[in-house]
């Protein structure tokens, strides 16, 4: 340090001047001082420093005071903690929050760790680590914040008397199987935690093992098998055990054998409150398997192994070893971070390039840790969304005022904030961050304190003018907080592990507590993780009114330079088909990897922009500049960010060179024929045209137009005067096409990089070409590769955008020694050109290419790959499909070798390279070599890959081809597949069929064989064949099966991704029907209504099967070895609580109270003008079926397997029996969830044809659809009572299935004369939801009765604005049951629901308080009656079935009914049209040709009977079911039909259903499209057409 005072400050570069990181303006003698914290801060300080701090003349200065200090931080800084009795009186008088200040501030804290820089901090923390147990938290120069040896810390456990808390987290897997968790733990020994009995060197092993005892016997307390359905609670009760409640609120409850010891470790440790960190239980709670396999990390997935885990499942183990390699990944970034510190003080520029170019290595590998935990629904790693669930609750917080667990805790969030000068930590994330970075180990703190407030590495590249380390620190801020980063990939990979917990049983509202209306829980958690990427952001990126995931697939993520060098040849076709690009990347600081990719943003040819500019007539005014709208001026932002200067005037060639201008979108050509007020009838041609995008550019259009548009008109529409702002709106900026890098380099920065461009053609389409074939190129493609000869025409030596992006699912191994092989077809090669030469030369591995082109001509890089052939570092296998002349590989000669082979694709060469390919394939488990398998190339590619690999290993290696599927399974489970799947956009047809919203609601592809359907924007796509390929693995799919996920689509950013939206072309399969134009409000409000809780009930049934699932495996769930395990019993209890607590409430809650309200208030309103009528009592049926003795009965059941969870004494005599009535239970669950989903289909097809119908007036339509909507209401109500009656008819005790039936009959006798239950025949059951209201003696109610009703729900309902939670207490919350057990998605839409019927009766208080005073002279029942002999009126809506029957489900292979008119543009469930068969309709032409005028009474009859349409394909005279009392006697109302996918249903089932009275089978049928009417009556003039009578068949 003398010299370095003697030298000057390495900041300021003075000696004895002035602190250059002191506050300006500040006076002299502090300005000499320097900054609080900094070690160098003493270089301009008077005297010497030898006297100044006592330190001999011979000594060195910075050793002796390093050496001086022997002590841990925590010894030095928390040796008088406040008790607990002070720590409770601070947070009474000052709040929670106030208990951050318990912990000391940072600045203080870095002055006693030495000071900055980072450097100084790492090195105290190695020197004092390994003497002090590493107190202050893990810190070295090679291990990061990982502990070096992960056995020193146990292994002194082991050796002390704490040995008794590691033995008992070993056992703790079967003492949860065995639900014996609290009294294993209450009969520990009570050993303290003092010094003198546990060494410092076992503190952190002590900590982790206390803290999850702690939590889990927290968890097994809230989870008791009370928490559920119960009958009578039955609390464990320890007596005689001392529990810790005089030492916080923390341990309060906990017996003092874990409690006492903890908080005694934990004040050793620094923790005034204890808390179990994500750290704790997750990096320092694995071993390394090999400590010296360090590259790039030790702690890699595959190199650890979980010391202790709680439940003993894999999913637990996956989660927690995926998120310890997260943190494991950041390994080498402390030590990164301290040298990029140490160049700047030295003002070394090459130096700190170097240090951010290693830094941004590390960043961009981070994400692949992600990966480790797999939703794919299968492997080893695969986490389930109810496991994650469970894991959620486990960790919550022990009290309501000690740090949560949570994600922000692992070092790389906060240390790279801190890197890169975050200032703003407003948003929910961000303060959470602030409040747990108090709480954080000591020498971590101290070294975001040195990195923070001590020489800025941003703002050193910003003042150094450098473009390189500019370019390279942009890199870092995109790698750590970019959309493609960190952050980006943790924020989608959150977003679909959320969306399925969710919708299933996360009823914890961890950081979505404030979920707005309109926001979904997911969907909030994914906006406050936009907002702190925002905050991230906004120092080098301004303030955006953009959210992240809006940037994506556009400009915003070009932020680099470059411009084309060359353009060469690869293969010997003479055309250039495929050319390698070469991009001079000089100076721009782009560093990539083999499998990345670059973005260009490309230009527009110069002919292309010359039609343009001739016929707007701006080719004199190419050089003026042009107004910008929204979005051309962020892209002149971003130019002016990107060249760091100002922002530039975009001029009309700009726009032209820039824009968008091929192929015309629907959206172009519909702002052109507005602009041009529909005078052209070449734009007309083009909006009338069969598919969209169209087959030209805007010049063609323009070129065209310009002949047939009035001038006037054109003139108008294009005005040459003015700034031009028409050309800025009619042309969208271009957005970026990606391509991967075909080069691999060794140099730091790269100075080139090379590109296989596969040139795209189309031909013109015929509007413009008319009878001639005229071949164009992509823009894109004809850019980087036009025609041999047509260079010209986009020769340019502009620059251009790039960027550069990784496919975290596409990338090399991390072990040279693992083979790979690459399957290739046709510009697929383009990735695997970097693969080879990456690894030739430099790895052991094997290294193989499978390559599938046209022909020899078309065989790319043939020369370089010969050369590497020869060398022996890879095998080139190839497959031309139009060329006879082949090429062999000959593994003795090292050489590719002419044959003749008769023309194949790759799966032949597949095929014939069986025996190989089937061992790189096969994971070592299973006898292979568990090699890397990598595709590139097109759908069809991938197609016929996958289809030659089955057929290798059906003929090689597997007797089945169920075999084949395991095998697969398990090679993508070990994420040894990787894809990199693509496809040439293509137009759209328009004339595919119309698939309305209940067809899509009924491919959930919850059943074996069944397909999975998604609506997106307006589309929709048969998914099915794409699960296995999705990135984000199938369940995240499944979850949005059935239903429009528009909105998760945008969320995702697939919106504007063209690599998606050209995928999904494949499996496009028809246009989502769209909502009528309905004349009347009401109606339009009916439907919206209608779709949102057939919405419900379709998420509703996926959501289920994901634990169904689970629950039916009972080798897996039921048994841990050969015992019976609790942890699947208490799964059932907690999935069939969650449903018969709330009586299903998702369905039959808030939701169904607001649409029986709005219809029956619809219904009423519409007939008072005739006669008001009496309507089902649909609550009063719900609430009658929950307080049923049937319903008592079941939750009985239930309620005694919740009893179960904590006592398997009882549990092992009644083992199959508990089975069995969990998969029989689960059973009735799914098929009562999919007949609720099929009723919801039936009242939305309903709304197709009402408009249809001839009435006199829209009260009319009304009034008959809100009458059909309610009997629809009514049977889902009656099956609610027939699925309880179904239930009750099972029970728990069936002696008779167990393998010791006498005992376990004595057991249940001791039982029932033990809880008394023997003398006392009946109990009440404790459901907290049971509605309040009491059922009237008939089965009809009053309009004002309904109201009555459901304003006495309201007044139950909490629907005040409540306080914001602080964080601690939002994170504490998850822990806590819910009064129903819902999810949290589910208390989202009960909670919405609630709101709107509060805002309905507030809205329409006079019309409800009108409707309740008429007299109720008739009801609905004497209205069909009266009227009910008239004779049928043609086009009428069907009826539906009887609602007074049982809801019974159907039969299993009952089929769904096809329509019986095939109709233009209408699809039915296997996209073929149906005959559309019409009942009562025997008018003849003429006469429905002819207007009928009727009474309303009457023509309301009429519309009643025409909902009873379509009977059962193959049915023949099916007797008439049981009529309801809501219909008249004089009418057969057929049932309607609709197929549903069922689970198997025993024949004992089935004969017990069929036991049961009143039962029917419901018919089944899909409803008419309206659009398909609409386009069959509008080929007839002056009326509507009328469809004749078929009948029946």
């Amino acid at each position: 340090m003398s010299s370095i005072a003697m030298s000057g400050c390495p900041v300021s570069g003075r000696a004895g001047g002035a602190c250059s990181r002191s506050a300006p303006g500040s006076n002299s003698r502090s300005s000499r001082i320097g900054p609080r914290g900094c070690t160098l801060s003493g270089f301009a300080q008077p005297g010497d420093l030898h006297a100044a701090f006592g330190i001999p003349q011979d000594s060195n200065v910075e050793d002796f005071l390093r050496r001086r200090e022997r002590k841990a931080i925590n010894e030095l800084l928390y040796s008088d903690v406040p008790s607990m009795d002070e720590i409770k009186a601070i947070q009474n008088a000052k709040g929670v929050k106030s208990l951050d200040k318990l912990n000391v501030d940072e600045r203080d804290l870095l002055a006693v760790a030495l000071g900055a820089p980072a450097r100084q901090v790492i090195l105290r923390a190695e020197e004092v680590g390994s003497s002090t147990g590493w107190r202050d938290g893990y810190l070295s120069v090679e291990y990061g914040f990982q502990p070096p040896d992960t056995s020193e810390a146990p292994g002194a456990l082991r050796n002390s008397p704490g040995r008794v808390w590691m033995d008992l987290c070993e056992r703790m897997p079967g003492c949860i199987a065995r639900g014996r968790v609290r009294e294993s733990v209450a009969a520990l020994p009570i050993v303290e935690g003092r010094a003198d009995i546990i060494p410092d060197k076992a503190l952190w092993a002590a900590l982790v093992a206390l803290g999850m005892l702690c939590s889990i016997y927290r968890y097994e307390e809230r989870h008791d098998g009370n928490e559920g359905i119960n009958v009578a609670t039955k609390s464990l009760k320890l007596d005689g055990v001392p529990m810790s409640d005089d030492l916080g609120d923390e341990v309060k409850g906990i017996p003092c054998s874990i409690g006492l010891p903890y908080v005694q470790i934990c004040r050793r440790m620094g923790r005034s409150i204890p808390h179990l960190t994500f750290f704790d239980q997750s990096s320092y709670n694995v071993d390394y398997i090999d400590p010296l396999s360090d590259y790039p990390y030790v702690g890699r997935f595959d190199n650890t192994r979980l010391r202790w885990a709680m439940f003993g499942d894999s999913a637990e183990r996956a989660f927690l070893k995926g998120c310890a390699e997260t943190s494991a990944s950041f390994q080498h970034g402390p030590d990164a971070i301290a040298a990029c510190q140490e160049h700047v003080m030295n003002r070394n520029n090459e130096g700190l390039l170097r240090e951010l170019v290693r830094l941004k290595e590390i960043l961009e590998r981070m994400p692949q840790a992600f990966h480790t935990i797999s939703l794919a629904g299968s492997g080893e790693n695969y986490v389930s969304p109810a496991e994650w669930v469970r894991w959620a609750k486990f960790s919550a917080p022990l009290s309501k005022r000690c740090p949560a667990t949570s994600g922000l805790q692992f070092p790389p969030y906060l240390v790279m904030d801190a890197f890169l000068g975050r200032k703003k930590y407003d948003s929910f994330l961000g303060a959470e961050g602030v409040h747990l970075r108090a709480w954080l180990p000591s020498n971590l703190r101290a070294f975001i304190a040195a990195i923070e407030y001590h020489y800025s590495i941003p703002e050193y590249v910003k003042t150094s003018g450098d473009p390189r380390l500019m370019g390279v620190f942009d890199g870092v801020v995109e790698a750590y907080t970019g959309e493609r980063g960190f952050m980006g990939v943790h924020r989608y990979k959150v977003f679909g592990l959320l969306e399925c917990a969710g919708k299933t049983g996360r009823t914890e509202t961890n950081g979505a507590s404030g979920a707005s209306n309109d926001m979904r829980p997911w969907e909030q958690t994914h906006h406050e993780f936009s907002a702190s990427m925002k905050e991230r952001l906004e120092p080098f990126r301004g303030q955006r009114d953009l959210e992240p995931h809006e940037m994506r697939g556009t400009f915003e993520e070009c932020r680099y330079r470059g411009r084309i060098l060359s353009r060469n040849f690869v293969d010997s076709d003479p055309s250039r088909s495929i050319a390698m690009v070469t991009l001079d990347i000089q100076e721009a600081g782009i560093t990539f990897q083999p499998g990345d990719r670059l973005a260009v943003m490309p230009m527009n040819s110069w002919t292309e922009c010359a039609k343009v500019a001739a016929a707007l007539g701006l080719d004199s005014m190419l050089e003026d500049t042009v107004a910008l709208d929204r979005v051309w001026s962020r892209y002149a932002d971003h130019i002016a960010s990107v060249t760091r200067s100002g922002k530039p005037r975009l001029t009309v060639i700009d726009v032209l060179r820039k824009g968008h201008l091929a192929p015309i979108t629907q959206g172009l050509a519909t702002k052109l024929h507005a602009m041009l007020r529909a005078s052209s009838n070449t734009v007309l041609q083009v909006l009338a045209t069969d598919e969209w995008p169209v087959r030209a550019s805007l010049g063609d259009l323009l070129q065209a137009a310009v002949q047939d548009t009035p001038t006037k008109i054109w003139d108008q529409a294009f005005g040459l005067s003015g700034d031009l702002s028409w050309l800025a709106d009619l042309i969208p900026v271009e957005v970026p096409r990606t391509y991967s890098i075909s080069t691999h380099s060794d140099e730091l920065l790269p100075g080139t990089v090379d590109l296989t461009i596969s040139r795209s053609n189309y031909e013109l389409c015929s509007t413009f070409a008319g009878n001639s074939k005229i071949v164009r190129h992509g823009v894109s493609s004809g850019f980087l590769n036009p025609p041999v000869g047509d260079e010209l025409d986009v020769l340019d030596d502009e620059e251009l955008l790039l960027g550069v992006s990784r496919p975290f699912a596409f990338q090399l191994p991390f072990d040279d020694t693992s083979p790979v092989a690459l399957f290739a077809g046709g510009s697929g090669i383009a990735p695997f050109r970097s693969f080879w030469q990456a690894r030739c030369g430099r790895s052991w591995g094997k290294t193989a290419l499978y390559l599938g082109v046209q022909s020899r001509e078309k065989f790319c890089y043939e020369s370089e790959l010969r050369h590497y052939v020869n060398e022996g570092l890879m095998e080139v296998h190839t497959a031309f499909s139009r060329d006879s002349r082949g090429l062999v590989y000959n593994p003795v000669t090292q050489d590719l070798v002419e044959k003749d082979i008769p023309p194949r694709y790759i799966d032949g060469l597949i095929i014939e390279q069986g025996h190989a390919i089937c061992d790189l394939v096969m994971s070592k488990k299973q006898g292979g070599i568990g090699g890397y398998i990598y595709v590139c190339g097109s759908v069809g590619v991938f197609d016929s890959v996958m289809s030659g690999i089955r057929k290798a290993l059906y003929n090689h290696r597997s007797p089945t081809m169920e075999t084949v599927e395991s095998i697969l399974t398990t090679a993508f489970a070990e994420r040894r597949f990787m894809l990199d799947v693509f496809m040439t956009p293509k137009p759209l047809p328009c004339n595919q069929p119309t698939i309305p919203l209940s067809q899509l609601a009924l491919h959930t592809g919850h059943t074996p064989d069944s397909r999975v359907w998604i609506g997106v924007h307006g589309k929709v796509y048969d998914v099915t064949d794409f699960c296995p390929m999705h990135p984000g693995g199938t369940n995240i799919i499944k979850s949005n099966g059935g239903v429009d996920c528009s909105k998760s689509f945008d969320l995702l950013a697939h919106t504007n991704n063209p690599e998606v939206s050209s995928l999904l072309t494949k499996y496009y399969i028809g246009e989502l029907t769209p909502k009528p134009a309905y004349h009347s409000e009401e109606i339009g409000m009916l439907y919206d209504l209608w779709n949102s809780f057939l919405r419900v009930a379709t998420e509703q049934v996926v959501a289920s099967h994901f634990e169904v699932g689970m629950i039916m495996e009972s080798s897996i769930v039921w048994f841990q070895g050969e015992l019976f395990n609790m942890g699947g019993v208490r799964r059932f209890y907690h999935y069939q609580s969650r449903l018969l607590q709330g009586a299903f409430s998702a369905l039959f809650g808030p939701k169904v109270q607001e649409m029986y309200l709005k219809i029956s208030f619809a219904f009423a309103n519409a007939a008072s003008s005739a006669t008001p009528s009496k309507l089902p009592d649909v609550l009063g049926i719900i609430a009658r079926a929950k307080g049923s003795s049937d319903a008592v009965k079941a939750s009985n059941e239930i309620s005694q397997i919740g009893q179960f969870t904590c006592n398997s004494e009882s549990a092992r005599h009644h083992e199959k029996g508990i089975i069995a009535y969990a998969q029989r239970s689960v059973q009735y669950d799914m098929e009562f969830l999919e007949a609720i989903r099929d009723e919801a289909c039936t009242g939305m097809d309903s709304f197709g044809n009402i408009m249809e119908l001839d009435a006199a007036s829209d009260s009319q339509r009304i009034a008959a659809l809100s009458a059909f909507l309610m009997q629809v209401l009514e049977r889902m109500a009656k099956r609610l009572e027939g699925f309880y009656t179904k239930l009750a008819r099972h029970s728990v005790f069936q002696p008779g299935l167990e393998r010791n039936p006498a005992r376990a009959r004595w057991n249940i006798l001791k039982r029932r004369i033990r809880d008394g239950s023997f003398f006392v025949l009946s109990r009440s059951v404790n459901i907290s939801t049971a509605s309040t209201y009491q059922p009237a003696v008939g089965e009809f109610v009053d309009f004002d009765q309904i109201v009555s009703q459901i304003e006495l729900n309201l007044e139950h309902a909490d629907l005040r604005s409540h306080r914001n939670l602080d964080l601690n207490e939002q994170h504490a919350v998850r822990a806590m049951n819910t009064s129903d057990g819902a999810p949290a998605y589910e208390q989202h839409n009960q909670t919405n629901a609630l709101k709107a019927i509060s805002a309905f009766i507030s809205d329409n208080k006079r019309a409800i308080r009108r409707l309740s005073k008429l007299p109720q002279a008739i009801n609905l029942e004497q209205l069909m009656q009266a009227y009910g002999s008239m004779s049928p009126v043609p086009n009428g809506l069907p009826t539906p079935p009887s609602s007074r029957s049982t809801s019974r489900s159907p039969s299993i292979n009952g089929g769904r009914g096809s329509l019986s008119l095939a109709r233009r543009n209408t699809v039915a469930d296997n996209h073929s049209g149906a005959a559309l068969q019409r009942r009562n309709t025997a008018t003849s032409e003429d006469s429905a040709m002819t207007p009928t005028h009727m009474s309303p009474a009457a023509t309301m009859s009429a519309l009643m009977n025409k909902m009873n349409t379509r009977p059962k394909p193959g049915q023949v005279g099916l007797a008439s079911p049981p009529h309801s009392a809501i219909e008249s006697t004089q009418f057969n109302f057929k049932d309607r039909a609709r197929s549903m996918q069922r689970l198997p249903i025993r024949e004992e089932s089935a004969r017990e259903a069929s036991s049961m009275g009143n039962a029917h089978m419901r018919s089944r049928s899909t409803t008419n499209s309206l659009r398909a009417f609409r386009l069959q009556a509008s080929a007839v003039a002056g009326g509507m057409s009328r469809i004749g009578d078929t009948s029946a068949h």
